[in-house]
């Protein structure tokens, strides 16, 4: 088995972290979730539901810290030392509206009142102080196009109309969005646009091109998040049976089109998630 790597966006370098323990999660389904300094990783193994915690600060990996309720295909984002999940498949594959809330400090996890609609397939982000979960489906016919914003203090949940109008993007996939300064952005692959979220008037606003490798178009997987004050996007392009990847950084702004830097190329390696952590 080869060494897992990180990519450090400070050195824009490579560098090897200790393996995941070498249990083989259901049908490749697992879940992750960066909070604090730590990586969360949830999946199925012998019809048990296990957790697995890693810490950036002394590169290894312990069990434990499972949800009180196991799910897959959540929403998620961390603010802080806390991280929120919602929505979601039951192990029996019903959808959920149910939430719960994990601190890093206490290594806990809370259950949260639950959202208005039930929903899977939906992406999470903070912004502004509030959790903010978009897009997904109740059903395979029903599609949803409001989020829902749950504010911390009140301990509750309000629906945001038309929030992820377009975002869906089919086949079951969650939308693509990260928040960088407090402003949310989606990588629109239909379009192949980065477009930013108008808050007041509740519309998206396209800003420009996505990166695409001149000549390349069957990209097979793509992952979008936020590090710091940058929008990370990374895709990959299968040749040969073999994976290649690009990292592509920009900082976004608002008075013209996103300039995309590769900031990494990297072969034998293909994209099923992005995850920014330490940022």
């Amino acid at each position: 088995m080869p060494n897992d790597e990180c990519f450090k966006c400070a050195g824009k370098k490579w560098d090897v972290a200790q393996n995941m323990p070498s249990e083989c999660f259901k049908c490749n389904a697992k879940e992750s979730i960066a909070v604090g300094t730590e990586l969360l990783v949830f999946g199925e193994v012998s019809e048990e539901q296990i957790g697995l915690r890693y810490s950036i600060l002394s590169n290894s990996w312990t069990y434990g810290v499972r949800m009180n309720q196991p799910w897959y295909q959540f929403a998620s984002a961390s603010l802080g030392e806390k991280a929120i999940v919602a929505g979601g498949f039951d192990k029996f594959d019903n959808v959920l509206n149910s939430a719960e809330l994990y601190n890093s400090d206490t290594r806990c996890w809370v259950t949260l009142p639950s959202m208005n609609k039930a929903r899977s397939m939906c992406s999470g982000v903070f912004m502004d102080g509030k959790f903010y979960v978009v897009g997904g489906a109740s059903s395979d016919e029903d599609i949803l196009t409001c989020g829902e914003e749950y504010d911390l203090e009140k301990q509750s949940w309000r629906v945001i109309p038309n929030m992820a109008a377009g975002l869906n993007r089919g086949a079951g996939l969650p939308p693509l969005v990260a928040v960088v300064r407090n402003e949310l952005y989606t990588a629109d692959c239909l379009e192949w646009v980065l477009k930013k979220y108008d808050k007041k008037s509740n519309v998206w606003v396209t800003l420009g091109p996505m990166p695409l490798k001149p000549g390349m178009r069957e990209f097979f997987n793509v992952a979008f998040c936020a590090c710091g004050d940058r929008l990370l996007y990374t895709n990959d392009f299968r040749a040969y049976r073999r994976g290649r990847i690009w990292i592509n950084s920009c900082v976004p702004d608002n008075d013209g089109p996103p300039q995309w830097n590769i900031i990494t190329e990297r072969d034998g390696i293909e994209v099923t998630s992005c995850i920014a952590m330490g940022c």
